[in-house]
């Protein structure tokens, strides 16, 4: 993309396949993962201060590697990788550079579309669950938004956790989410999940507006709300003597190979709604943006 703007500003184009750096790997792109923040960033609504164009949309990759930068180890050429390039973009192209802890093995039983779905959603719910919201065994957690890309995995890696799992979602996912593992799931179109809901520890908000402000309501005090939006009231938070946070996701090659063994463990399973062929990446964004979506949407590269 040369400009901001809606779909019609992806134009395909060549380009020579870039050379890795040091500490840099080439992935020989077979899927890349459509997230919202994709089409944020393309319409010009989230500008990261080192968002320049010329860009290359895509965060989330699967596919071979290709060529090493020097002083990275553990990978060899040809090894079947998936990657979160959170550094920087590129995954919608045959070829993309990623830093060395971006990337890790893919999980084996997965093939390159179903991986492709995982980095970048998967990654964020993790780190919304553990690293901010330190959720334990026997903790009560609400989870908005949890049949969408990000929630349909906090949903499997909260109760794998042996959390108790409460979600919101719309009557169509109810079925969904709960074959995820939900011990009690909300239509929140049609009922009121303040008047559902007993008491959480911690609120997994994927949702922001009002639904983060009534969440408020069913917090416990001591509490945690994480939120990968907005960043929830720090007057509300003291009166609940909670923490409260926004935060973006980082990648780390550690949480990837630990949400790869979890996948291969048969623990945690991939929602995949709909692939798209490679020259179609204009209509994917623009039927996550507008379009209901359960799981996640991906690109398929040609052979």
């Amino acid at each position: 993309m040369n400009s901001f703007g809606g779909p019609e500003v992806l134009q395909p184009t060549e380009l020579p396949i870039p050379t890795p750096k040091a500490g840099e790997i080439l992935i020989q792109v077979h899927a890349a993962g459509i997230n919202p923040v994709d089409y944020k960033i393309r319409s010009g609504e989230y500008r990261r201060t080192e968002t320049k164009l010329p860009i290359i949309p895509g965060r989330d990759v699967s596919g071979k590697i290709a060529a090493i930068g020097r002083g990275v180890s553990g990978f060899d050429v040809g090894d079947e990788v998936y990657a979160f390039l959170a550094s920087h973009s590129g995954g919608y192209a045959d070829y993309a550079i990623a830093n060395d802890n971006e990337v890790a093995l893919k999980p084996l039983s997965l093939d390159h579309a179903e991986a492709a779905a995982v980095p970048l959603a998967a990654t964020t719910a993790w780190q919304a669950l553990f690293d901010h919201g330190k959720l334990r065994r026997g903790q009560r957690v609400l989870i908005h938004g949890a049949a969408g890309g990000v929630g349909h995995f906090a949903v499997q890696f909260a109760k794998n956790k042996g959390a108790i799992v409460i979600a919101t979602a719309g009557a169509d996912d109810i079925d969904l989410v709960e074959e995820l593992g939900a011990d009690q799931v909300v239509d929140y179109k049609n009922e009121d999940f303040e008047n559902e809901v007993e008491p959480v520890d911690l609120v997994i908000d994927l949702v922001a507006g009002e639904t983060q402000e009534r969440s408020w309501s069913v917090l416990k005090d001591k509490g945690a709300m994480v939120s990968t939006l907005k960043e929830p009231s720090p007057e509300k938070a003291n009166l609940h003597h909670a923490r409260a946070q926004v935060f973006m996701a980082q990648p780390t090659r550690e949480t990837l190979r630990g949400i790869a063994e979890l996948i291969d463990a048969g623990k945690v399973r991939v929602v995949l709604q709909k692939t798209y062929s490679f020259p179609d990446a204009a209509k994917a964004q623009d039927e996550l943006e507008h379009d209901h979506s359960a799981g996640k949407r991906v690109l398929v590269m040609s052979e």
